[in-house]
């Protein structure tokens, strides 16, 4: 499946949405997917590309887990996860509960090599959403995706950035990684009244916690 490209997610009904259509048109991406578009992006050269057994951390789900909720105790989340596909226009599907967070399911599993990518709501015209507090991660916080089956993996984080949404971090989120590694997105910055939109994305790094 193509990648989305996207200064995403999450942009993602992010705040001050008054009904699904404001929201997808707030998640719109700065950069459609192209049918010629690989994966994960940027790949590397098939020369570079590593085995499982390269990986510098072993794995106890290689294969990665179908998720099904997110926990992130440092700031209360205990969130379902459904899965987001693509749009017909090339935009990243959004989740309809602002509760929920949503797995694109586009690129790796959580557990797998690869960058998996979580996204989810900040707020909505009731207030807080799933994301709210994403903001205030820090490094060494604790990310559990557990799976479909029961299985969970654990991650911790590595560091946030904030990005115009405009100079989204494309490769950096959705790039190929050695190890697996987990993003979370959300909207940042200023609401825009004028767009019913926010000017930002927050993006958390997270690598996999050691066994």
């Amino acid at each position: 499946m193509p990648v989305a490209a996207i200064a995403l997610i999450v942009a993602t009904g992010c705040g001050g949405v008054q009904d699904r259509a404001s929201a997808q048109a707030d998640a719109t991406p700065q950069a459609r997917v192209s049918d010629a578009a690989p994966t994960r992006a940027p790949a590397p050269s098939p020369s570079a590309t590593p085995s499982p057994t390269a990986s510098a951390t072993p794995l106890e789900f290689p294969d990665g887990l179908e998720p099904a909720r997110v926990r992130i105790p440092a700031i209360g989340v205990d969130a379902s996860v459904i899965e987001l596909g693509q749009q017909d226009d090339g935009t990243l599907e959004t989740p309809e509960d602002f509760s929920e967070t949503g797995w694109w399911q586009g690129g790796p599993r959580p557990g797998q090599l690869g960058a998996a990518v979580i996204a989810g709501h900040v707020d909505s015209t009731s207030g807080p959403a799933v994301f709210y507090d994403l903001r205030n991660l820090r490094q060494g916080d604790e990310i559990v995706v557990e799976g479909v089956d029961g299985g969970t993996v654990t991650f911790t984080v590595d560091h946030l950035e904030q990005h115009a949404k405009d100079e989204f971090p494309t490769s950096a989120v959705y790039g190929y990684t050695r190890d697996p590694t987990l993003r979370l997105v959300t909207c940042g910055g200023q609401f825009d009244r004028s767009l019913r939109s926010y000017t930002d994305n927050i993006v958390v790094f997270a690598d996999l916690a050691n066994s």
